[in-house]
Protein backbone atom coordinates (compact mmCIF):
# COMPACT_ATOMS: atom_id res chain seq x y z
CA UNK A 1 0.00 0.00 0.00
CA UNK A 2 1.08 3.43 -0.94
CA UNK A 3 1.88 5.86 1.67
CA UNK A 4 0.19 9.36 1.45
CA UNK A 5 1.67 12.36 -0.61
CA UNK A 6 1.07 15.83 0.85
CA UNK A 7 -1.51 16.19 -1.42
CA UNK A 8 -4.38 13.70 0.23
CA UNK A 9 -3.13 15.39 3.51
CA UNK A 10 -3.71 19.29 1.60
CA UNK A 11 -6.91 17.53 0.54
CA UNK A 12 -6.01 19.15 -3.19
CA UNK A 13 -8.10 18.23 -5.88
CA UNK A 14 -8.02 18.04 -9.91
CA UNK A 15 -8.84 20.58 -12.22
CA UNK A 16 -12.54 19.37 -13.25
CA UNK A 17 -14.77 20.65 -16.53
CA UNK A 18 -17.77 23.36 -16.18
CA UNK A 19 -21.15 21.44 -16.91
CA UNK A 20 -24.28 22.42 -18.02
CA UNK A 21 -26.38 22.41 -14.26
CA UNK A 22 -29.63 20.44 -14.40
CA UNK A 23 -33.17 22.29 -14.58
CA UNK A 24 -34.71 21.70 -11.78
CA UNK A 25 -38.46 23.34 -10.40
CA UNK A 26 -37.20 25.68 -7.99
CA UNK A 27 -39.61 28.39 -8.72
CA UNK A 28 -43.10 29.58 -6.81
CA UNK A 29 -45.48 27.22 -9.06
CA UNK A 30 -48.74 28.74 -10.46
CA UNK A 31 -51.83 27.27 -10.60
CA UNK A 32 -53.48 26.22 -13.98
CA UNK A 33 -56.81 28.06 -13.79
CA UNK A 34 -57.34 28.20 -10.15
CA UNK A 35 -58.12 31.57 -8.50
CA UNK A 36 -60.01 31.68 -5.02
CA UNK A 37 -60.87 34.44 -3.45
CA UNK A 38 -58.11 34.93 -0.63
CA UNK A 39 -58.72 36.11 2.90
CA UNK A 40 -55.51 37.97 4.81
CA UNK A 41 -55.78 37.33 8.67
CA UNK A 42 -53.81 39.85 10.86
CA UNK A 43 -52.38 43.35 9.36
CA UNK A 44 -49.33 43.79 11.51
CA UNK A 45 -45.43 43.25 10.71
CA UNK A 46 -44.79 40.48 8.25
CA UNK A 47 -48.02 40.87 6.41
CA UNK A 48 -46.81 43.63 3.34
CA UNK A 49 -44.74 40.49 2.44
CA UNK A 50 -47.76 38.45 1.86
CA UNK A 51 -49.49 40.85 0.11
CA UNK A 52 -47.29 42.59 -1.92
CA UNK A 53 -46.36 39.03 -3.31
CA UNK A 54 -49.88 38.41 -3.60
CA UNK A 55 -50.52 41.69 -5.78
CA UNK A 56 -47.50 40.71 -8.25
CA UNK A 57 -48.96 37.27 -8.61
CA UNK A 58 -52.51 38.74 -8.85
CA UNK A 59 -53.74 36.71 -6.78
CA UNK A 60 -57.67 37.65 -5.31
CA UNK A 61 -57.23 38.90 -1.86
CA UNK A 62 -61.12 39.82 -1.56
CA UNK A 63 -60.70 40.91 2.50
CA UNK A 64 -58.18 42.06 5.09
CA UNK A 65 -58.72 41.61 8.38
CA UNK A 66 -57.34 43.00 11.74
CA UNK A 67 -58.84 43.60 14.94
CA UNK A 68 -57.51 47.49 14.83
CA UNK A 69 -58.97 48.22 12.02
CA UNK A 70 -56.84 50.82 10.71
CA UNK A 71 -54.22 48.82 10.50
CA UNK A 72 -56.27 46.62 7.52
CA UNK A 73 -56.94 49.85 5.93
CA UNK A 74 -53.47 50.79 5.80
CA UNK A 75 -52.50 47.59 4.49
CA UNK A 76 -55.88 47.76 1.81
CA UNK A 77 -54.89 50.89 0.26
CA UNK A 78 -51.16 49.87 0.30
CA UNK A 79 -51.74 47.36 -1.86
CA UNK A 80 -55.26 45.86 -2.71
CA UNK A 81 -57.47 48.72 -3.14
CA UNK A 82 -60.72 47.17 -3.66
CA UNK A 83 -60.20 44.50 -1.07
CA UNK A 84 -63.09 44.76 1.94
CA UNK A 85 -61.66 45.36 4.91
CA UNK A 86 -63.06 43.79 8.71
CA UNK A 87 -62.15 43.46 12.40
CA UNK A 88 -64.60 40.29 12.81
CA UNK A 89 -62.64 37.05 12.07
CA UNK A 90 -65.88 35.26 12.59
CA UNK A 91 -67.65 36.92 9.83
CA UNK A 92 -64.82 36.56 7.55
CA UNK A 93 -64.29 32.94 7.23
CA UNK A 94 -68.53 32.35 7.02
CA UNK A 95 -68.34 34.46 3.77
CA UNK A 96 -69.05 32.00 0.67
CA UNK A 97 -66.06 33.50 -1.85
CA UNK A 98 -63.59 33.02 0.68
CA UNK A 99 -61.96 29.78 0.29
CA UNK A 100 -58.20 30.15 1.22
CA UNK A 101 -57.67 31.99 4.59
CA UNK A 102 -53.75 33.24 5.55
CA UNK A 103 -53.33 33.76 9.12
CA UNK A 104 -51.00 35.88 9.83
CA UNK A 105 -51.21 36.64 13.54
CA UNK A 106 -49.14 35.74 16.56
CA UNK A 107 -48.65 31.91 17.07
CA UNK A 108 -50.54 32.16 20.21
CA UNK A 109 -53.61 33.49 18.67
CA UNK A 110 -52.61 31.64 15.66
CA UNK A 111 -53.94 28.12 16.48
CA UNK A 112 -57.37 28.73 17.91
CA UNK A 113 -57.88 30.30 14.77
CA UNK A 114 -56.63 27.98 12.04
CA UNK A 115 -59.41 25.70 14.01
CA UNK A 116 -62.10 28.43 13.29
CA UNK A 117 -61.22 28.38 9.69
CA UNK A 118 -60.71 25.12 9.15
CA UNK A 119 -64.12 23.88 11.06
CA UNK A 120 -65.80 26.63 8.54
CA UNK A 121 -64.26 24.66 5.26
CA UNK A 122 -61.59 27.14 4.51
CA UNK A 123 -58.02 25.91 2.98
CA UNK A 124 -55.32 27.61 5.33
CA UNK A 125 -52.17 29.06 5.31
CA UNK A 126 -50.57 29.42 8.78
CA UNK A 127 -47.58 32.15 9.19
CA UNK A 128 -44.56 30.73 10.80
CA UNK A 129 -43.82 28.91 13.56
CA UNK A 130 -46.81 27.11 13.11
CA UNK A 131 -47.72 26.13 16.72
CA UNK A 132 -45.81 26.39 19.95
CA UNK A 133 -46.83 22.63 20.89
CA UNK A 134 -46.22 19.80 18.75
CA UNK A 135 -49.37 18.11 20.23
CA UNK A 136 -51.49 20.82 19.34
CA UNK A 137 -50.25 20.72 15.38
CA UNK A 138 -50.87 17.29 15.13
CA UNK A 139 -54.52 17.80 16.13
CA UNK A 140 -55.09 20.76 14.05
CA UNK A 141 -53.39 18.62 10.86
CA UNK A 142 -55.73 15.95 11.66
CA UNK A 143 -58.90 18.68 11.76
CA UNK A 144 -57.81 19.56 8.60
CA UNK A 145 -57.43 15.99 6.81
CA UNK A 146 -60.58 14.80 8.68
CA UNK A 147 -62.52 18.01 6.86
CA UNK A 148 -60.57 17.47 3.25
CA UNK A 149 -58.89 20.88 3.64
CA UNK A 150 -55.25 21.40 2.65
CA UNK A 151 -53.05 23.03 5.99
CA UNK A 152 -50.03 24.34 5.35
CA UNK A 153 -47.33 26.60 6.98
CA UNK A 154 -45.23 29.72 5.36
CA UNK A 155 -42.01 28.35 5.52
CA UNK A 156 -41.26 31.03 2.67
CA UNK A 157 -37.29 30.53 2.63
CA UNK A 158 -38.42 26.82 0.46
CA UNK A 159 -38.76 29.44 -2.63
CA UNK A 160 -35.48 31.15 -1.61
CA UNK A 161 -33.61 30.65 -5.00
CA UNK A 162 -30.39 28.84 -3.61
CA UNK A 163 -32.33 26.79 -0.91
CA UNK A 164 -35.15 25.61 -3.76
CA UNK A 165 -32.66 24.77 -6.40
CA UNK A 166 -30.68 23.14 -3.83
CA UNK A 167 -33.76 20.99 -1.85
CA UNK A 168 -34.58 19.80 -5.53
CA UNK A 169 -31.39 18.65 -6.29
CA UNK A 170 -31.22 16.39 -3.36
CA UNK A 171 -34.71 15.04 -3.45
CA UNK A 172 -34.66 14.36 -7.41
CA UNK A 173 -31.21 12.18 -6.23
CA UNK A 174 -28.92 14.74 -8.46
CA UNK A 175 -26.31 13.88 -5.56
CA UNK A 176 -27.99 10.24 -4.43
CA UNK A 177 -27.24 9.93 -0.48
CA UNK A 178 -27.40 12.71 1.37
CA UNK A 179 -24.49 12.51 4.73
CA UNK A 180 -23.99 16.02 5.75
CA UNK A 181 -25.80 19.36 5.54
CA UNK A 182 -23.75 22.42 7.07
CA UNK A 183 -25.09 25.79 7.46
CA UNK A 184 -23.48 28.78 8.54
CA UNK A 185 -25.39 32.32 9.28
CA UNK A 186 -23.24 35.41 9.90
CA UNK A 187 -24.40 38.74 9.78
CA UNK A 188 -25.94 41.83 12.22
CA UNK A 189 -29.57 41.30 13.46
CA UNK A 190 -29.15 44.22 15.66
CA UNK A 191 -32.37 45.86 14.09
CA UNK A 192 -34.31 43.95 16.98
CA UNK A 193 -33.63 46.31 19.49
CA UNK A 194 -36.52 48.34 20.87
CA UNK A 195 -38.83 45.95 18.74
CA UNK A 196 -40.98 43.29 20.58
CA UNK A 197 -38.48 40.35 18.90
CA UNK A 198 -36.04 41.67 21.83
CA UNK A 199 -38.53 39.86 24.30
CA UNK A 200 -37.98 36.39 22.85
CA UNK A 201 -34.81 34.61 24.67
CA UNK A 202 -34.72 31.98 22.18
CA UNK A 203 -35.13 34.55 19.06
CA UNK A 204 -32.46 32.91 16.94
CA UNK A 205 -33.54 29.85 17.26
CA UNK A 206 -37.29 30.22 17.60
CA UNK A 207 -37.33 32.67 14.64
CA UNK A 208 -35.22 32.91 12.46
CA UNK A 209 -32.92 29.24 12.47
CA UNK A 210 -36.71 27.99 12.14
CA UNK A 211 -36.16 28.39 8.53
CA UNK A 212 -33.03 26.28 8.22
CA UNK A 213 -34.35 23.74 10.73
CA UNK A 214 -37.20 23.23 7.82
CA UNK A 215 -34.81 23.52 5.25
CA UNK A 216 -32.76 20.57 6.77
CA UNK A 217 -36.01 18.38 7.72
CA UNK A 218 -36.97 19.32 3.92
CA UNK A 219 -34.22 17.30 2.92
CA UNK A 220 -33.74 14.93 5.24
CA UNK A 221 -37.08 14.26 6.25
CA UNK A 222 -38.07 12.64 9.58
CA UNK A 223 -34.68 10.47 9.88
CA UNK A 224 -32.97 13.07 12.49
CA UNK A 225 -32.19 11.21 15.69
CA UNK A 226 -30.91 13.72 17.96
CA UNK A 227 -29.73 17.38 18.73
CA UNK A 228 -27.35 19.33 20.89
CA UNK A 229 -27.12 22.91 20.69
CA UNK A 230 -25.84 25.99 22.81
CA UNK A 231 -26.39 30.08 23.11
CA UNK A 232 -24.78 32.95 24.26
CA UNK A 233 -23.88 36.51 23.95
CA UNK A 234 -21.83 38.05 21.97
CA UNK A 235 -19.16 40.22 22.76
CA UNK A 236 -20.04 44.30 22.82
CA UNK A 237 -24.29 43.01 21.80
CA UNK A 238 -26.55 45.66 23.00
CA UNK A 239 -30.04 44.19 22.54
CA UNK A 240 -31.44 40.96 25.05
CA UNK A 241 -31.36 38.02 23.67
CA UNK A 242 -28.19 35.84 23.36
CA UNK A 243 -27.47 36.45 19.06
CA UNK A 244 -25.09 33.28 18.73
CA UNK A 245 -26.63 29.65 18.60
CA UNK A 246 -25.01 27.03 17.08
CA UNK A 247 -26.93 22.76 16.71
CA UNK A 248 -25.23 19.95 15.94
CA UNK A 249 -28.19 17.44 14.38
CA UNK A 250 -27.52 13.59 13.95
CA UNK A 251 -29.58 11.71 11.50
CA UNK A 252 -29.29 8.83 10.05
CA UNK A 253 -26.51 7.68 7.50
CA UNK A 254 -25.40 11.55 8.60
CA UNK A 255 -24.78 15.11 10.71
CA UNK A 256 -26.26 18.61 9.66
CA UNK A 257 -24.94 22.04 11.68
CA UNK A 258 -26.23 24.88 12.32
CA UNK A 259 -24.48 28.06 13.23
CA UNK A 260 -25.97 31.71 13.42
CA UNK A 261 -23.62 34.94 14.14
CA UNK A 262 -25.88 37.06 14.95
CA UNK A 263 -23.86 40.20 16.34
CA UNK A 264 -21.18 40.45 12.93
CA UNK A 265 -20.93 44.63 12.00
CA UNK A 266 -19.13 43.66 8.78
CA UNK A 267 -18.33 40.54 6.14
CA UNK A 268 -21.37 39.27 6.37
CA UNK A 269 -21.36 35.60 4.68
CA UNK A 270 -24.52 33.32 4.33
CA UNK A 271 -23.28 29.74 3.05
CA UNK A 272 -24.66 26.32 2.86
CA UNK A 273 -23.25 22.97 2.09
CA UNK A 274 -24.61 19.63 1.56
CA UNK A 275 -22.73 16.57 0.06
CA UNK A 276 -24.34 13.30 -0.87
CA UNK A 277 -23.11 9.96 -1.83
CA UNK A 278 -22.87 11.42 -5.43
CA UNK A 279 -22.17 14.82 -5.46
CA UNK A 280 -22.32 18.08 -3.50
CA UNK A 281 -23.94 21.34 -3.56
CA UNK A 282 -22.85 24.54 -2.18
CA UNK A 283 -24.45 28.35 -2.07
CA UNK A 284 -22.60 30.98 -0.79
CA UNK A 285 -23.09 34.76 -0.75
CA UNK A 286 -22.96 38.03 1.95
CA UNK A 287 -26.75 37.86 2.43
CA UNK A 288 -30.13 35.71 1.94
CA UNK A 289 -31.12 37.46 -1.00
CA UNK A 290 -27.36 37.23 -3.41
CA UNK A 291 -26.39 34.10 -3.82
CA UNK A 292 -24.50 31.91 -6.02
CA UNK A 293 -24.90 27.64 -6.05
CA UNK A 294 -22.38 25.07 -7.59
CA UNK A 295 -22.73 21.80 -8.12
CA UNK A 296 -20.53 19.19 -7.94
CA UNK A 297 -20.60 16.04 -9.74
CA UNK A 298 -18.19 13.16 -11.59
CA UNK A 299 -19.26 14.93 -14.46
CA UNK A 300 -18.01 18.16 -13.60
CA UNK A 301 -19.13 21.31 -11.96
CA UNK A 302 -22.14 23.10 -12.53
CA UNK A 303 -23.02 26.75 -11.92
CA UNK A 304 -26.74 27.61 -12.16
CA UNK A 305 -27.84 30.53 -13.10
CA UNK A 306 -31.10 31.68 -10.77
CA UNK A 307 -33.74 33.80 -10.59
CA UNK A 308 -35.83 35.84 -7.87
CA UNK A 309 -35.18 36.31 -4.83
CA UNK A 310 -36.33 35.16 -1.03
CA UNK A 311 -38.58 38.43 -1.16
CA UNK A 312 -40.90 37.95 -2.08
CA UNK A 313 -40.57 34.90 -3.92
CA UNK A 314 -40.80 33.41 -1.07
CA UNK A 315 -44.30 34.14 -0.06
CA UNK A 316 -45.62 33.76 -3.77
CA UNK A 317 -44.51 30.13 -3.85
CA UNK A 318 -45.91 29.38 -0.18
CA UNK A 319 -49.26 30.42 -0.89
CA UNK A 320 -48.44 29.63 -4.65
CA UNK A 321 -47.57 25.83 -3.92
CA UNK A 322 -51.03 25.66 -1.47
CA UNK A 323 -53.34 26.83 -4.47
CA UNK A 324 -51.68 24.64 -6.80
CA UNK A 325 -51.92 21.23 -4.22
CA UNK A 326 -55.61 22.17 -3.61
CA UNK A 327 -56.26 22.48 -7.88
CA UNK A 328 -54.16 19.19 -8.06
CA UNK A 329 -56.18 17.30 -4.72
CA UNK A 330 -52.77 16.62 -3.55
CA UNK A 331 -50.49 17.57 -0.42
CA UNK A 332 -48.70 20.61 -0.46
CA UNK A 333 -44.79 20.51 -0.04
CA UNK A 334 -44.67 22.86 2.93
CA UNK A 335 -47.91 20.77 4.54
CA UNK A 336 -48.71 21.58 8.11
CA UNK A 337 -47.92 17.55 9.22
CA UNK A 338 -44.36 17.41 7.44
CA UNK A 339 -43.78 21.00 8.96
CA UNK A 340 -43.74 19.63 12.71
CA UNK A 341 -40.56 17.65 11.80
CA UNK A 342 -38.85 20.86 10.98
CA UNK A 343 -40.51 22.48 14.13
CA UNK A 344 -39.59 19.47 15.79
CA UNK A 345 -35.88 20.37 15.53
CA UNK A 346 -36.53 23.39 16.87
CA UNK A 347 -37.92 22.72 19.60
CA UNK A 348 -35.39 20.23 20.51
CA UNK A 349 -32.02 23.08 19.71
CA UNK A 350 -34.22 25.42 22.30
CA UNK A 351 -34.70 22.72 24.87
CA UNK A 352 -31.25 21.43 24.50
CA UNK A 353 -29.92 24.70 25.23
CA UNK A 354 -31.60 24.91 28.44
CA UNK A 355 -31.24 21.08 29.51
CA UNK A 356 -27.17 21.69 28.35
CA UNK A 357 -27.90 18.25 26.94
CA UNK A 358 -28.91 15.62 23.53
CA UNK A 359 -32.89 16.26 23.11
CA UNK A 360 -33.99 13.88 20.73
CA UNK A 361 -36.72 15.41 17.72
CA UNK A 362 -40.09 15.33 19.44
CA UNK A 363 -38.26 15.40 22.67
CA UNK A 364 -39.82 18.49 23.82
CA UNK A 365 -43.21 19.10 22.87
CA UNK A 366 -43.51 22.49 23.89
CA UNK A 367 -41.91 25.82 23.56
CA UNK A 368 -42.69 29.34 25.43
CA UNK A 369 -42.23 32.58 24.01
Amino acid sequence: MSKPDESDYALETAEVPLVDAPVLNYRPPRTRSYAPGIAVVGAGGISFAHLDAYRSAGYDVRVICNRTLSKAIERRDAFFPSADISDDFDSVIRRDDIDVVDITTHPIARAPMIESALRAGKHVLSQKPFVLDLDAGLRLVEIAEQQGLKLAVNQNGRWAPHLGYMREAVTSGVIEDLMSCHIGVHWNHGWIRGTPFENIDDLVFQDFAIHWFDFLASVIGNRATSVIATRTRASGQSVAPPLLAQALVQFEGGQASLVFDGSVPYGPLDRTYIAGTKGSLSSWGPNLGRQSVELSTENGIARPVLSGTWFNDGFRGAMGELLCAIEDGREPLHNARANLDGLALTFAAIASCRRLQPVTPWGARTVTI
